[in-house]
């Protein structure tokens, strides 16, 4: 059998998908990546793992580091991921579902290891970026190897994108969502497994946990993160933004933050 190519793209994601994901938060994408750009895209995000898992933000964090290996902007330090951060399906498809032009925020590879006993709890993800006047934020989540319920799959609160009041929650306290906002506790919630080459893509306000890692192998996922390319800064305290100088209130328009589809039109 010869190599599957990817089933969806910008052009064909049905109608029935954009209405699904601005009414709930978060969508399953199958079939982004071809079985190709699977194998390819595996094979370098365990190479960057092994180089890069000193730069782990949640290393030497105690129950957090126990949750997942998280190393942000490997676009920068790796060739072939940078081509999995910039592929043109994956921008197209989080631009026809956001309405607006996006820019990347940035990329991260989060990595559950094998029997890692820990849940990432529920959270949001837009309360820790420093943006401001921004209309819309979303992640793709896109996984590198099959991820069932038991390798560490996500699960997402249907309509919880509305709640943008909120602080940054714990992620380690499985009560910190839920402490600050009660109703969410008797909401449906939908799991979601994938495939290797699928992606979900969710809303930054949408709250979402994924499962521990209770098998034998890595569960490797590379996230790419998209914010509205008018983002301006907040001046909130942010790993990837501490270092520029910039200045509160300025656009966010940097070689770090490149606008979807540059490299490709």
């Amino acid at each position: 059998m010869g190599i599957l190519e990817p089933i969806t793209s910008a052009e064909n994601l049905p109608e029935g998908t954009i209405r699904s994901y601005r009414e709930h938060g978060f969508v399953h994408v199958p079939g982004v990546l071809s079985s190709e750009e699977v194998v390819e895209f595996r094979a370098a995000a365990r190479d960057a793992l092994q180089r890069l898992q000193d730069r782990s933000l949640t290393k030497g964090r105690g129950r957090v580091e126990q949750i997942f290996t998280q190393i942000v902007n490997v676009w920068r330090e790796d060739e072939t991921l940078r081509r999995l951060t910039l592929h043109p399906t994956i921008g197209a498809v989080a631009e026809r579902l956001a309405g607006i032009p996006l820019r990347i925020w940035h990329d991260h590879m989060l990595v559950k290891l094998p029997h890692n006993n820990a849940a990432t709890e529920y959270h949001q993800d837009r309360p820790f970026w420093p943006f401001r006047d921004d209309r819309h934020t979303l992640s793709a989540w896109v996984a590198l190897v099959d991820v069932p319920v038991e390798r560490g799959c996500m699960t997402f609160i249907p309509g919880s994108f509305t709640r943008t009041d909120l602080r940054p929650q714990n992620l380690a306290d499985d009560h910190d969502l839920l402490n600050l906002c009660p109703d969410l506790i008797w909401e449906p919630r939908v799991t979601i497994p994938l495939k290797a080459g699928d992606c979900t893509f969710h809303h930054g306000f949408c709250a979402h946990m994924a499962t521990p890692n209770f098998t034998d192998d890595p569960r490797l996922a590379h996230i790419v993160i998209f914010m509205d390319a008018e983002t301006r800064y907040s001046a909130q305290r942010h790993i990837v933004t501490d270092p520029l100088g910039l200045a509160e209130g300025q656009v966010l328009d940097h070689e770090l933050f490149p606008l979807v589809g540059k490299e490709h039109r």
